[in-house]
């Protein structure tokens, strides 16, 4: 009985399509909810595309043409995530903000990337393990309190590789390359080529 109940439960999933129903339905949601944490003009987001945001939608901003696979996250704090056209986050990749993060038009952002403008945590230990505590109690923190931040931009036809890590303060100059695996804690000046921990110029490139 059972063999022949499992079989009629194939075959009409297999008839109705279901699973592919299913799917349909789970990434209409999952487009939703993106959706409704951001501002978008013709952008598209991925399935493994990931958005977390802890204020409001317009904190959030991502550019028509702009193909997402990543994660954007804006912490409630503060934060605010402006993207432009023309641009592509990999997969795995993290831009996450505690103040501003600013990325022009035609940036191309490799996988595995992380892009932070806050430390996210306090330096003085026993207030980093008090804060923690209350994150984990409360929820996420609606002030910063003593958490260092400071805004980054990345302009125009600028190419991050990946596993690069672009941390707090830094400009990333128009058409400037991070090499892969490269740790970013200073200006990138436009065209030119940075690699290594911490990264460093390599070369000048050509506009």
């Amino acid at each position: 009985m059972k063999k022949f109940i499992k079989a009629i439960l194939v075959w009409f999933v297999d008839k109705t399509n279901l699973y592919h129903i299913i799917e349909e339905t789970r990434q209409a949601k999952h487009v939703h909810n993106i959706q409704y944490n951001l501002v978008s003009n013709g952008a598209t987001f991925y399935p493994e595309a990931t958005v977390v945001n802890g204020r409001d939608r317009s904190k959030i901003v991502v550019g028509n043409s702009t193909h997402v696979r990543g994660t954007l996250y804006v912490f409630k704090y503060g934060g605010e995530i402006t993207i432009g056209e023309n641009c592509y986050v990999g997969d795995h990749s993290r831009i996450w903000s505690g103040d501003a993060i600013t990325i022009g038009n035609n940036v191309q952002i490799s996988h595995n990337v992380n892009i932070i403008d806050t430390n996210a945590h306090e330096l003085d230990a026993h207030e980093r393990a008090e804060r923690y505590a209350d994150l984990i109690k409360n929820g996420a923190w609606a002030d910063k309190g003593s958490i260092l931040t400071a805004p980054i931009v990345i302009h125009d036809y600028a190419w991050i590789s990946f596993n690069a890590t672009i941390l707090k303060g830094v400009t990333i100059g128009e058409g400037a390359i991070v090499g892969a695996c490269a740790v970013v804690t200073k200006d990138v000046p436009p065209y030119t080529l940075v690699a290594g921990n911490p990264a460093r110029v390599i070369k000048t490139l050509g506009k």
